[in-house]
């Protein structure tokens, strides 16, 4: 087979991966045949990720949390939240967190065409680039559903498509910060990434303080279980 055929096979293999919500939020087959896809990395370390910001309320926050633990992570930020809140997207490369492209638009791209699609990761990626001074080295699509448009653009730009392992569900109406912290304890394992938002833009209004709530419990629980946290860049993703 040649060169172009197994890459052919793979964004095919890739895409499949992405064929509906259901599977990327749980994905045990996912999580088994495409490990790096789904964000499995070394046992001994969990990845902590946020998507949809930066928000003016939530992100500034998290950052605090964060700093409190000593923890850095991997934020997925829209283009437009970023033009929106440049402050904020600049304040969270300034304390040392790793940046990630989620797209301009919070939009389903499977619903959307070549064009738009791809022109949605260049843009998103250029002003995040512009405003941060990081370029994006992960890409994780809104909804965690991508189509081969979009696979085959994350690559043309150097974007690394990660997904997660779990997720706290805190965008949900009926979320709490107990319920997010026992659905990211339920999925957690060693080597794997959790999925949490700093954002409502996307979501139930106010859910980012589902998030907030459950952080120091999370982190708590991981250090408890000796796992170190941190950015997907010390995840061991290959």
């Amino acid at each position: 087979m040649s060169t172009a055929q197994l890459v052919g096979v793979a964004v095919a293999a890739a895409a499949a991966a992405y064929a509906g919500p259901a599977l990327a939020a749980v994905g045990p087959a996912r999580r088994r045949l495409l490990p790096a896809l789904s964000g499995v990395g070394d046992r001994h370390h969990v990845a902590l990720t946020f998507d949809d910001g930066p928000h003016p309320e939530a992100t500034p926050e998290v950052l605090r949390l964060l700093d409190i633990a000593g923890v850095r992570a991997t934020f997925f930020l829209l283009g437009r939240m970023a033009e929106e809140h440049p402050g904020v997207a600049r304040a969270i490369v300034d304390a040392g967190h790793e940046i990630g492209l989620h797209g301009y638009e919070h939009r389903l791209l499977l619903k959307r065409r070549v064009a738009a699609t791809l022109g949605d990761l260049a843009r998103g990626c250029a002003s995040i680039t512009a405003i941060t001074g990081q370029t994006p080295r992960w890409w994780r699509p809104p909804y965690g559903v991508a189509s081969t448009a979009a696979l085959l653009g994350a690559r043309r730009l150097g974007l690394t498509p990660v997904l997660w392992t779990c997720w706290g569900r805190d965008w949900t109406p009926s979320a709490t910060p107990e319920s997010v912290f026992r659905t990211v304890r339920r999925g957690l394992r060693g080597g794997g990434t959790i999925l949490l938002h700093d954002s409502d833009h996307a979501a139930t209004p106010l859910s980012w303080e589902n998030a907030v709530g459950a952080l120091p419990a999370i982190l708590t629980y991981c250090q408890a279980r000796g796992f170190e946290v941190g950015p997907l860049a010390e995840h061991g993703i290959h």
